[in-house]
């Protein structure tokens, strides 16, 4: 993982107060980012993607350090981006995909438990793992939401990374 030369982004809570608060960083220059999409629903995970690319792009992240790879469905994505983390060469992970609601239990299954396991990933491995899989009632609604929740992943990838950072570095 790279560690780019960043300002310190702590500053007191209030003037005059001794607590300190960690500012967000948007600033992707020198990170290393990998994202999962499933190809399950996969116009909405590529508009995800697109989304998802432009934004930590316009945000400093390098295109030659953004890694993307495609599993079969979001039940694949949480082991795909564990072994990603586990790699250490990324310092946050994407998971994106669409989860729409048909006539079975299926989707809560589905919903359910890619979203638990990734959270086990960013918990077991110290790597953030910004959550962009989608659980929509209609495609209708995963179209409205793609190009938002793709944008929002890789700014909370971008900060999550930075923060991480910092207090790695503030307990060092």
């Amino acid at each position: 993982m790279g560690t780019p030369n960043r300002p310190t982004s702590i500053r007191p809570l209030t003037r005059g107060s001794s607590i300190r608060e960690y500012e967000p960083t948007l600033d992707g220059t020198g990170l290393t980012v990998a994202v999962v999409m499933s190809r399950f629903n996969q116009d909405i995970g590529e508009g995800l993607l697109s989304a998802c690319t432009s934004e930590l792009a316009r945000l400093g992240v390098a295109e030659s350090a953004i890694t993307v790879a495609t599993v079969p469905g979001a039940l694949e994505i949480p082991l795909a981006l564990r072994t990603m983390a586990q790699s250490a060469r990324y310092d946050a992970l994407i998971a994106l995909g669409a989860v729409i609601r048909g006539e079975t239990y299926h989707f809560e299954i589905v919903a359910n438990d890619s979203c638990r396991a990734l959270m086990e990933v960013q918990l077991a491995s110290g790597v953030p793992v910004a959550n962009g899989v989608l659980t929509c009632e209609d495609d209708d609604q995963a179209v409205a939401r793609m190009h938002q929740k793709g944008v929002d992943c890789a700014r909370a990838a971008v900060e999550m990374a930075n923060l991480l950072r910092l207090v790695r570095e503030q307990t060092q």
